[in-house]
């Protein structure tokens, strides 16, 4: 039996796409991406539960530690998107790990939920024509969406895929595939919006801070996901937590070198020092904490290191 590779996002897209190839009788394992710039576990979430209802192997490739990953968002060949969405180059960098776990699964072919034209970017014909030749896979992946606008693939060509069973879905519209999931009762998927925090305003000014200033490394994006940020020098930030949530996961976040800020004996804030010791930024750092505590006395702030008190502040908001 002719097996496939699919990439499953979640998604609506990627949940169709992988169920016609399985209607034409095609064995399929599908693959989901654990990205560094999601929320949440949303769109593995999805994909386990969708893989389970399908009764297919699911592959998850974690990427929240990967250097290649942050080395490509630095400097994408391609460029980035609106904000700070390297769509084309993130593209690629995915199906080159789909085409070795393809390798790996002795699969012939590559799925994708990409629609022609839906995201300006990076699903115009060219540009997936350019994904295809950069990756090496040209003709091995299949975009039953869109297949039938689009060249035939060599699964069609060899008869393992009907093309008359493929789509020709284009543009934004929803529609069809809406249809689509009533008919084959598909009620489990993301929202279309995608869980991508790079395309979104304030995040991608974040991500761009750590690049300007060569810090865009895994824990300082784990920590970009939660609180407020506040550039205090070249070298140094601060994070003030916003709930206590928040604060519980700053200080789960926390590296041996990093100081945490709290204020003693009244409601407030957890707030994370990261950089060089500086004796007037930590002050700094301690009048801005003060500053989202709801008293406009005089604050008496803890600093601790390594889970100690290592110190006492008292300031002014």
């Amino acid at each position: 039996m002719v097996r496939a590779i699919s990439l499953l996002s979640g998604g609506l897209d990627s949940i169709l796409a992988t169920k016609l190839i399985l209607d034409e009788g095609v064995l399929v394992e599908v693959v989901t991406f654990w990205m560094p710039f999601v929320s949440s576990s949303a769109a593995v979430d999805i994909s386990s539960q969708v893989s389970c209802e399908f009764n297919i192997k699911h592959h998850i490739i974690d990427l929240r530690d990967s250097v290649d990953y942050l080395k490509m968002i630095r400097k994408p060949t391609y460029g980035y998107g609106k904000n700070l969405n390297p769509c084309i180059d993130c593209h690629i960098f995915m199906l080159k790990k789909a085409k070795e776990l393809m390798k790996e699964r002795r699969a012939s072919f590559i799925i994708t939920g990409e629609v022609l034209g839906e995201r300006p970017m990076s699903q115009r014909k060219e540009i997936l024509n350019l994904i295809d030749e950069k990756t090496s896979l040209k003709g091995l992946v299949v975009r039953p969406l869109s297949a039938r606008l689009l060249e035939p693939t060599e699964p069609e060509i060899r008869g393992w895929l009907k093309r008359e069973n493929l789509l020709d879905i284009q543009g934004r519209s929803r529609k069809r595939q809406l249809d689509l999931a009533r008919e084959m009762n598909i009620k489990h998927y993301l929202s279309p919006a995608g869980g991508c925090l790079l395309t979104d305003r304030e995040f991608s000014k974040k991500v761009k801070d750590l690049i300007e200033y060569g810090q865009l490394t895994i824990d300082n994006v784990a920590l970009l996901k939660v609180g407020r940020h506040f550039r205090l020098d070249s070298e140094q930030k601060l994070v003030v937590g916003r709930d206590k949530s928040e604060n519980k996961k700053i200080e789960g976040l926390r590296r041996d070198d990093d100081i945490i800020l709290k204020p003693e004996r009244i409601p407030g804030p957890t707030a994370l020092y990261r950089g060089r010791f500086n004796l007037n930024l930590i002050n700094l750092s301690g009048r801005i904490l003060a500053s989202y505590t709801k008293t406009k006395d005089i604050v008496r702030i803890r600093f601790y290191k390594r889970g100690n008190i290592v110190n006492y502040m008292e300031v002014k908001p």
